[in-house]
C-alpha cells in the first residue's frame, strides 16, 4: 500500500495521529502555541467517523480530570496544552500516576515563568522529568524533533502508557508544534471494543460485572504500610522502564572529541553546528535524547570516557545539563548554553559557546 504523505504543522500531526491511532477521547483547552491540536480535531469531526469524543473543557483543570475519568475506564484518552496550562494540570497528573492509569499528555512548550511569552522554550524540562505534581512519580517523556515524530510519538506514547499503566507525555517546544513538514501518515487502527478493553485492562472500571469484583480507581491509601507498598511497586515499575525504554539518537559520535547534547528543536540546530564544526576540523558529535525520562544516562556516561567535554544546548537557563552532569559523575567537563524569553539561538552562537566554554577553557 502506498504511503500517505501530507504537509502539516506539528500540532496538526498530533491531532491526525490521535484519530488514526484509535483514540477514544480528547479533552483540552486552547492556549498558544498548541491550539491547532484542538482546532484540527474539531475540524476533522472524528465523532462522525471513529466515534472519538472531542471536548473543549471549561478549564485545564477540568480537562485533566476528564482524562482521569476516561483513563479509569481503560479508554485511550489524551489532553494537550502549553506550559502555563500544563502547570494547572499537575494535581490531576499526580492523581493519574498515583492511580496507575495510562494516558497521553502533550505539552507544546512556551516561555515562562508565569504567563511569559507565546514564543518557544524548553523550560518545562524540570517540571516534566522531575515530577511537576506532588509525590514520587515519573512520566514517560518523549521529545520529538520533527513533525514526523510528533505523529509517530502519539502511537508510541499510548503504547508505552498502556504497557506500564503510567502516564506518558510528548514534550515538544513551540517550534516543533508550529513548523510545517511533510508527514508519512500513520496507519489507521480501530478503536478498542468494550470486550477488548475488558480483556486487556482487567483493572478498568467497566461497571458491575458478574465475573469479578468491582474495580476501584483511586490514588488514596490511608494505611501507611499499604501506601509504602504502593510506592515501592511504583519504583520497581520505574526501574523496569529505565531498563527497557531508553531511546536516543547519535550524530557523528564515532570519532567525536567533543559532544553536544540537545533535544527537540535544539537538536535540529545542533546538527548544523556539528556540520560547521567538522568543516573547521573540530571533531564534534551530537547525542539527542528521545526519551527525556528515562534519560540516556548510561550512553552519556560512556561518552564521558571518550570525549574532552560536553555542551548541553537548551532553550532554557540550564536544566537538562544537571542530568548530564549526574551521568558523567565529574569525569568530563560539562557546560550549558541556552537562550531565554523565546529567543532561539543560531548555529554560530552554539559553536562559539562550545569554543569559549569547552575547547578554549
Amino acid at each position: 500500500m502506498a504511503e500517505e504523505i501530507k504537509l502539516m504543522k506539528g500540532n496538526e500531526a498530533i491531532a491526525h495521529a490521535a484519530i488514526r491511532y484509535g483514540a477514544d477521547g480528547y479533552f483540552g483547552y486552547p492556549i498558544t502555541p498548541q491550539s491547532e491540536i484542538l482546532e484540527t480535531l474539531m475540524a476533522e469531526m472524528p465523532w462522525e467517523t471513529t466515534g472519538m469524543v472531542v471536548l473543549q473543557a471549561e478549564s485545564e483543570v477540568a480537562a485533566i480530570n476528564m482524562v482521569y475519568g476516561g483513563a479509569g475506564t481503560g479508554k485511550r484518552v489524551l489532553t494537550s496544552s502549553s506550559s502555563p496550562g500544563v502547570s494547572l494540570k499537575q494535581e490531576g497528573v499526580s492523581y493519574i500516576a498515583g492511580a496507575e492509569l495510562p494516558c497521553l499528555i502533550v505539552n507544546v512548550m512556551r516561555g515562562g515563568p508565569g504567563l511569559g511569552t507565546i514564543q518557544p522554550s524548553q523550560a518545562d524540562y524540570f517540571q516534566t522529568v522531575k515530577g511537576g505534581g506532588h509525590g514520587d512519580y515519573r512520566l514517560i517523556t518523549l521529545a520529538p524533533s520533527s513533525v514526523q515524530e510528533m505523529a509517530d510519538f502519539v502511537g508510541l506514547g499510548f503504547d508505552l502508557a498502556f504497557k506500564y499503566c503510567n502516564p506518558a507525555i510528548i514534550l515538544a517546544d513551540g517550534i516543533i508544534g508550529q513548523m510545517m513538514e511533510k508527514v508519512v501518515m500513520p496507519p489507521f487502527r480501530p478503536r478498542k471494543t468494550e470486550t477488548e478493553i475488558i480483556a486487556e485492562c482487567p483493572w478498568a472500571a467497566q461497571g458491575k460485572l458478574k465475573s469479578r469484583k468491582a474495580n476501584v480507581i483511586t490514588s488514596l491509601e490511608l494505611d501507611p504500610a499499604k501506601m509504602e507498598e504502593n510506592n515501592l511497586r511504583f519504583q520497581a515499575k520505574y526501574r523496569k522502564i529505565e531498563e527497557n525504554e531508553v531511546r536516543y539518537e547519535e550524530f557523528h559520535c564515532d570519532d567525536a572529541e567533543y559532544l553536544l547534547v540537545a533535544f527537540g528543536s535544539s537538536a535540529r540546530i545542533c546538527q548544523k553546528v556539528v556540520e560547521i564544526a567538522r568543516a573547521e576540523g573540530i571533531k564534534l558529535g551530537l547525542l539527542r535524547p528521545i526519551t527525556l525520562w528515562p534519560f540516556p544516562k548510561k550512553a552519556i556516561a560512556d561518552y564521558a570516557e571518550k570525549v574532552k567535554g560536553m555542551l548541553s544546548v537548551e532553550l532554557n537557563a540550564g536544566q537538562m545539563v544537571e542530568d548530564i552532569r549526574l551521568a558523567v559523575n565529574g569525569k568530563v567537563k560539562v557546560e550549558h548554553f541556552g537562550r531565554l524569553g523565546g529567543i532561539v539561538f543560531t548555529p554560530d552562537e552554539v559553536l562559539n559557546a562550545l569554543k569559549e566554554l569547552i575547547i578554549e577553557n
